[in-house]
């Protein structure tokens, strides 16, 4: 890798501390680069405006998050127990995917990288469907939002657990159970136990 490779690296590492912390809004590029080492200049030179190295900042970590978190259609419950562990293990790329939603919206879901991916995903959960592996009550594509939805609920637990975490064992019991009951074909369900 050479030295500028090196120095987007590091660039892009720094920001996703920055950014995490303080958001877009927040975020100061003079701190960020104190924290990568270089001058602000070398940051405009390379990513042009903070919200383009913003950008960039979710799409590298997005593409982290897709190599080090495995996507099988015939196990999505899996895919959403691997996905939370990712997120619980790197709390600033779920802060980081947090602000980006809300602080650039029409880019988040528009980002030529992330449509490709999601078309990917999506595809895939289609032809799981058609074999028949992954059941077809809701498309494809509402399958996965739900599926990235029950993931990104660890946040929301507190209001409903009186202010106090659920811990780790139990909520990926139930994420795992509850993407099941989502995607594995009727067919194929347990009987749900009797009560006496």
């Amino acid at each position: 890798m050479g030295d500028a490779a090196l120095t987007k690296e590091r660039i892009l590492e720094a920001a996703l501390c920055e950014f995490a912390e303080h958001g877009l809004a927040g975020a100061r590029v003079d701190r960020l680069a104190g924290r990568a080492g270089c001058n602000k200049q070398l940051i405009y030179e390379y990513f042009g405006s903070k919200e383009r190295l913003f950008d960039a900042t979710i799409q590298a970590t997005s593409e982290r998050l897709a190599v080090e978190v495995p996507f099988d259609p015939a196990d999505l419950a899996g895919h959403a127990v691997a996905l939370y562990d990712f997120m619980i293990e790197h709390p600033e790329a779920a802060r980081l995917v947090r602000w980006h939603a809300l602080e650039r919206p029409g880019v988040a879901g528009s980002a030529p990288w992330l449509v490709q991916r999601n078309r990917h995903l999506v595809g895939a959960i289609t032809e799981a469907q058609r074999l028949g592996t992954v059941a077809a009550d809701l498309s494809a594509r509402m399958l996965l939002v739900f599926v990235i939805a029950l993931v990104q609920t660890n946040e929301d637990e507190r209001l409903v657990n009186r202010g106090k975490p659920i811990p780790h064992p139990e909520k990926r019991r139930a994420l795992r159970t509850a993407v099941r009951l989502l995607s594995t074909p009727s067919e194929q369900r347990p009987e749900p136990p009797r009560s006496t």
